[in-house]
């Protein structure tokens, strides 16, 4: 059914300005989302509304942000890097598999010292980041910046420790 066009108010006195039955039905059938929104939505596709963000969200950083970020965080801390129950498990384990293979240096379990195990895990972290920035220079030597198991291996090499 084709619209008629009514006449705004005050013209030929159809409709009192002050009429409440009138007034609260004027932008009834009118649009308020947005221009066109409804045209999308029929078609099939979304609806300009959807696209708009509502600002709610996590505030999103530059690519890199937070990797620096968390450079800058553990070159500041002087803690361990790997917890320690873990770490001791690992020893514990280790031990276990000497014990098994014919290394044996006691019949009974062996108790560790928690300095002993922090010593050890102090140097097995010192060990590792040196490893890991000397791949990182074998990495910006190929002129790239992902590190790679190859670079690990090179590092190594060249250390001679294989």
């Amino acid at each position: 059914m084709a619209r008629m066009r009514t006449k705004p108010n005050g013209e030929n006195g159809a409709e009192a300005p002050g009429d409440p039955a009138t007034n609260g039905n004027r932008n009834r059938d009118r649009d308020t989302s947005g221009r066109g929104g409804q045209q999308y939505a029929e078609r099939g596709g979304k609806s300009l509304n959807a696209y708009k963000s509502t600002g709610t969200g996590k505030r999103r950083y530059k690519p890199g942000m937070a990797a620096l970020r968390e450079i800058r965080k553990y070159q500041k801390s002087t803690d361990l890097l790997i917890q320690k129950l873990p770490f001791s498990r690992l020893v514990r384990e280790i031990h276990e598999e000497f014990l098994n293979t014919g290394y044996r240096l006691e019949e009974f379990p062996a108790r560790w010292q928690s300095s002993a195990l922090l010593c050890l895990q102090e140097a097995a972290e010192a060990y590792l980041v040196h490893l890991f920035e000397d791949a990182y220079l074998c990495t910006i030597h190929a002129k790239r910046v992902t590190l790679m198991q190859q670079d690990i291996r090179l590092a190594r090499r060249i250390r001679g420790q294989q």
